[in-house]
């Protein structure tokens, strides 16, 4: 953005500087030239009143002072002075004189003009023409004035756009810095630091005001994060206990199994709506910075779940295998990624699959299965919260939504397909290596 922001003030800048600078400069020429031809004008003034006798000398002496060429005529074109030049060489420019015809206009003199201008005039009084006079002027001279003058107009154009750059330099450092500022505490919540605050001092009222925002909005979220947290450690203390004394009771009742069977349920579906706010509640803490990044390494984690899981498996008549294809440390907590891996494991093994393969690659673990798998349509809600597959009765719709949940929390990517059964991947931060 600052060099958007440099580059819309230099160009303004440099816009106006030409557009001040380019009448001056076209100014200075043509006030040149017209002192040019005032000059030369007035020089054939002089010549046309002289008398016959005195043109000649006056014609040499003028020529040897200014190095420029004159001749004289008379009413019949008969020469009367030729200095320099002949009167056939501008007998074109005596004939017009002659006619009393309007002299053509000079061109500008530039810096860069070369060669020499004829000027004519009539000799007589009134309207009655008594001859003409023909002066060759150099432009030389005149051209090297307006060359000086130019350069004294660009070197003040020259510290014009100096200053221009200097001022968009302070003006844009004045602009940016608040969202500099900005940048910065962005930068640190992302990094882990907690009620992060900019200075609001600086930089246009506007922009105070957006980072006085920040600044509350940083609170807003850690103050939010700190309630999140509050209200799960308070809702599974005070519901579990219930839920306890209620499964005591019940076990003491005859013939309870359906009821067994249903307070088993509920216990599942509380265990989960209380996994899923402590995933959402994670996502929360990071986003305001109150959870440092910690460590995993997928082969460690995928040997102990898979482990714990096999007896599991095997009662189920389900083979489980790992296999490590390449060691890597990956950005997220050793207890949310084994939390993931047992919902993957308890979703395969509970519904239809014989063999599952638990597959490291990196920074990706791949749960694959040879189960039914699931639909196209039915994989774009199988993340979604309470949703349930026509063979999915008995869970509560909460284990795939719970781990997208804790691997999008981890900057992480949970994806899902159908091949020969379903193949669920996640996608963790790699751990660089130093």
């Amino acid at each position: 953005m600052r060099q958007r922001l440099l580059l819309v003030l230099l160009l303004f800048s440099l816009s106006a500087v030409t557009a001040f600078a380019f009448p001056l400069l076209m100014s200075t020429a043509n006030e040149r030239t017209q002192q040019f031809v005032i000059s030369r004008t007035a020089d054939l003034d002089r010549f046309a009143t002289l008398p016959v006798d005195v043109v000649v000398s006056e014609a040499e002496r003028y020529a040897e002072v200014y190095g420029e060429e004159i001749v004289v005529v008379d009413a019949s074109g008969t020469p009367v002075v030729e200095s320099g030049m002949t009167a056939e060489d501008v007998s074109a420019q005596i004939d017009a004189a002659l006619r009393n015809q309007p002299a053509k206009t000079v061109p500008t003199v530039l810096p860069w003009s070369g060669g020499d201008v004829l000027f004519a005039r009539p000799v007589g009084i009134g309207t009655k023409v008594a001859g003409a006079v023909v002066l060759r002027a150099s432009t030389e001279v005149a051209a090297l004035d307006v060359a000086r003058r130019w350069a004294l107009v660009l070197a003040g154009a020259l510290l014009a756009a100096c200053a221009c750059v200097l001022l968009a330099l302070v003006v844009s450092r004045w602009l940016l810095r608040p969202l500099k500022e900005l940048d910065r505490g962005v930068r640190a919540v992302a990094a882990g630091q907690r009620r992060t605050h900019v200075a609001d001092t600086a930089g246009p009222a506007e922009l105070r005001a957006l980072s006085e925002s920040f600044n509350r909005m940083s609170d807003a979220v850690a103050e939010a994060a700190d309630q999140q947290r509050r209200l799960i450690a308070d809702a599974s203390h005070q519901l579990r206990n219930p839920m306890a004394a209620l499964r005591i009771r019940v076990d003491m009742l005859p013939s309870n199994s359906s009821l067994l069977t249903e307070v088993e349920r509920l216990e599942r579906l509380l265990d989960g709506l209380l996994a899923l706010a402590s995933a959402e509640s994670t996502a929360t803490e990071r986003a305001a910075g109150g959870v440092e990044p910690e460590l995993a390494d997928l082969q460690v984690v995928a040997h102990d779940r898979v482990d714990a899981w096999r007896a599991a498996a095997q009662a189920e008549g389900v083979t489980i295998t790992v296999d490590d294809r390449s060691h890597g440390l990956v950005r997220c907590a050793v207890s949310d990624l084994a939390q993931v891996l047992d919902v993957l494991l308890d979703n395969a093994i509970r519904y239809g699959a014989t063999e599952v393969a638990v597959i490291c690659d990196r920074a990706t673990l791949t749960v694959r299965d040879n189960g039914p798998g699931l639909s196209k349509k039915d994989i774009k809600h199988a993340t979604e919260r309470f949703w349930r597959g026509d063979d999915s009765r008995r869970g509560t719709g909460l284990g795939l939504a719970i781990a997208e949940r804790i691997v999008t929390a981890h900057d992480g990517k949970l994806t899902l397909h159908s091949d020969n059964g379903l193949v669920a991947t996640v996608a963790l931060p790699k751990e660089p290596l130093l």
